[in-house]
């Protein structure tokens, strides 16, 4: 069973890299066209806007780029909306469908990696909880002991 699942992972994994590179190939292809350059122009822009560099300041590394870090994943989900309105409007489906995926796989991503490592953590973890660590407590809760000072 473990190997059938592996199999299964690998084949999702797969399925999301293709999708992730033909959507990026629809991105690619849609700004060449509004901006009326070639497609390897257009990558190059997109790389240069996107890239992140190593920088080491103060003795600690760092990276930098074009956009800072909490403005990456709108820009890339306005650039995979525009492109699937893009197509929505000319009537193809099947890029609308790639951009869709890969735009709700942006989206989920950081919710579905907080959900796994959790999942992770607590089933590698459980077996070292004892008697006074209960399984179902509630971590967000203070345990405080209140005492009364006699005037």
């Amino acid at each position: 069973m473990p190997k059938l699942a592996a199999v299964i992972f690998l084949l999702m994994l797969v399925a999301l890299a293709s999708t992730s590179t033909y959507a990026g190939y629809l991105v690619v292809g849609v700004l060449a066209e509004y901006l009326d350059i070639g497609r390897v122009a257009a990558g190059l822009l997109l790389g240069v806007i996107f890239a992140r560099l190593p920088w080491v300041r103060q003795g600690k590394l760092r990276t930098v780029g074009m956009l800072p870090g909490k403005a990456r994943l709108p820009v890339i989900v306005a650039l995979l909306s525009f492109c699937l309105l893009h197509f929505l409007y000319r009537g193809e489906m099947v890029p609308v469908v790639f951009l869709g995926l890969a735009a709700s796989f942006l989206l989920s991503y950081r919710w579905m990696r907080r959900t796994i490592v959790a999942h992770a953590f607590t089933s590698f973890f459980r077996t070292f909880q004892g008697p006074d660590r209960p399984g179902g407590a509630d971590n967000k809760v203070i345990d405080v002991e209140f005492r009364e000072k006699k005037d």
